[in-house]
């Protein structure tokens, strides 16, 4: 009997996630699982798109906690071989009316929507299967954060020859300088989400040249993607989409056809290509 088809949504046991699983479970070939890291929120989850007569499955999942994305790792290898799809949708967002220090909130966003997204990838990508697809969750507010950032930054934030190891570099400085109150003075805006998803976009470009370069013939197809702005817990009732609309463009990146070679490193926004 052959292993089926896998598909691992970080986060999701609510808001845009819960949608994607949601939509995963109607379209997608295969097991789908939702993941979150507190078991009860988890399980009851599942259990409410059980009620809508889908069928997914449940994965522990603190995307913070080495030893937590390890035994994910392990699981999916050891009972799929590895995984089809993974999308890195877990994040998080500070209230614009927060009083947390700008240095706290910097080294907390980052934490989870950069470190830990790249401990995800780091983790999982060589599990990928052939064929597979794997959506990191950015934001607009990453092209709006580029922007407000000095000529220098912005170039290599864009540049084509960016490494790995130079844009972790260049987090960790963001995040001292935030911590040491001169973030403005060296060319940072004081957007620490929007930085965080700069870091996502650029490192969703370097995996997939890697992924390129490494395993041409597996035609795994890589990106980053915008949600849109969506009713959720963190960006409040007032947003334009439901979750449903928001997870349209990660399930459309998740579900390419497997005769697909593009988009490939992109930033995507509305299922269409944005300029980085």
């Amino acid at each position: 009997m052959s292993t089926p088809k896998v598909a691992l949504v970080t986060g999701s046991n609510k808001g845009i996630g819960f949608a994607v699983v949601r939509a995963l479970c109607q379209h997608f070939t295969g097991d789908v699982y939702l993941s979150a890291r507190d078991v009860g929120r988890g399980t009851a989850a599942v259990g409410s798109l059980r009620t809508e007569g889908l069928n997914p499955f449940f994965q522990q999942l603190d995307i913070t906690d080495p030893v937590s994305v390890r035994a994910a790792h392990d699981f999916f290898k050891d009972k799929y071989g590895g995984l089809d799809v993974l999308i890195n949708n877990a994040g998080i967002a500070f209230k614009v009316a927060d009083t947390t220090p700008f240095g706290i909130q910097a080294e907390v966003t980052l934490k989870t929507n950069f470190f830990a997204t790249r401990d995800m990838c780091n983790e999982f990508i060589p599990i990928i299967k052939p064929g597979g697809r794997v959506v990191n969750v950015s934001s607009v507010m990453s092209s709006i954060a580029l922007k407000q950032c000095s000529p220098e930054l912005q170039a290599r934030f864009r540049s084509n020859d960016i490494t790995e190891e130079e844009l972790v570099g260049l987090m960790e400085r963001f995040v001292r300088e935030a911590q040491s109150g001169v973030h403005t003075q060296t060319g940072w805006p004081s957007m620490a989400y929007g930085v965080s998803k700069i870091g996502v976009t650029v490192l969703s470009r370097i995996q997939a040249w890697r992924l390129q370069k490494e395993r041409p013939v597996d035609k795994i197809l890589l990106n980053a993607c915008c949600p849109g702005w969506v009713r959720t817990d963190m960006a409040g009732p007032r947003a334009t989409k439901s979750p449903d609309e928001g997870a349209v463009t990660p399930v459309y990146l998740a579900l390419l056809p497997a005769d697909t070679e593009e988009p490939h490193g992109q930033f995507v926004s509305e299922k269409q290509v944005q300029v980085w």
